[in-house]
């Protein structure tokens, strides 16, 4: 690779040459900068002059967008600088109404940001509701779509923590609220116990608030097996005091429990009965088996026999 040799005098002039370029930049820089511009940048709303009579909830966010006249200087170093001045609203018009309108206070506003001159504030009218406001606690409802890999499922129910939010808002909106929905839990292939934070649902209406907004959820998840017990069946609606024999006297109830509660489960969880009325009153021959009792979480497979045959003594 051929080397280019320069000599002092050409070193001189190339030198020159890259010193007259950066200065040349940097006074275009310096006066691109000192141009005026309009720019965006975002404000954080306090209020003064609040009604002293009625209770008021703002309806839009608490930050605005605020367009600023100023230098190229002013606009790079908002965008560094976070603690920017807050816009400072009055109040002093909800006495009358519910809205105030910032853009005849941008005299105001300025007077105290003597740093940038604010030319238009977005939203530009503020509302406010002074319906009667209350505070209402309400259980937390649990929105999950889960799908498990085989043999495997929800073994007990949901924990929640804290089980309840409390909401602040209008009387006539919280009497109608029974319950809070979570956001969604959505999980494919679970295999076992799901524990995770989940946030609530955001309220659509401006004038509610709720606390906290977070939650802990936790989804036992347990291996499923079968287990087969001997149930005893139980002739109801014998009114007239019958003397009833039923075959056989015992049904089998096939199911699926999990894993952990596999020994503990037996026949004191069960309940099974048949209903005389339907041989009284429709005249059937043989009476179904029904189960009214058995443990939560456990899906019957199968009753063996499903019917019974009975004979009746007078």
């Amino acid at each position: 690779m051929a080397i280019v040799k320069l000599s002092a005098a050409e070193r001189r002039r190339l030198s020159a040459f890259f010193t007259c370029l950066v200065l040349a930049s940097l006074a275009w820089l310096f006066t691109t900068l000192s141009k005026p511009y309009d720019y965006n940048v975002k404000r954080v709303l306090t209020y003064r002059n609040a009604p002293q009579k009625r209770a008021f909830h703002s309806l839009q966010s608490d930050t605005v967008e605020v367009i600023v006249k100023g230098t190229g200087w002013q606009m790079l170093f908002s965008k560094m600088n976070d603690e920017n001045t807050p816009i400072v609203a009055d109040l002093r018009t909800l006495d009358n109404g519910n809205f105030v309108v910032l853009s005849s206070q941008l005299k105001q506003i300025n007077d105290k940001d003597v740093n940038h001159e604010i030319i238009a504030i977005n939203p530009d009218t503020l509302y406010f509701d002074f319906s009667y406001r209350m505070v209402k606690r309400v259980p937390v409802h649990l929105v999950a779509a889960l799908k498990y890999q085989q043999q495997f499922a929800q073994s007990n129910n949901p924990i929640v923590k804290p089980a309840y939010v409390t909401l602040t808002g209008p009387a006539n909106r919280l009497s109608k609220i029974t319950q809070w929905d979570t956001d969604s839990l959505i999980a494919e292939d679970v295999n076992e116990t799901i524990r995770t934070k989940l946030n609530m649902q955001a309220a659509s209406e401006g004038n509610m608030s709720m606390y906290p907004k977070t939650v802990d959820v936790v989804v036992p998840v347990d291996e499923f097996t079968e287990k087969t017990l001997q149930i005893p069946v139980k002739i109801i609606n014998n009114f007239d005091y019958y003397n009833v024999k039923i075959f056989p006297q015992k049904v089998k109830v096939t199911f699926v429990t999990s894993l952990k509660k596999y020994a503990e489960i037996n026949e004191d969880f069960f309940e099974a009965e048949s209903d005389l009325n339907l041989w009284r009153l429709q005249g059937y021959t043989i009476l179904p088996v029904k189960l009214i009792r058995y443990p939560p979480f456990c899906k019957i497979v199968r009753i063996d026999p499903p019917n019974i045959d009975f004979i009746i003594r007078k």
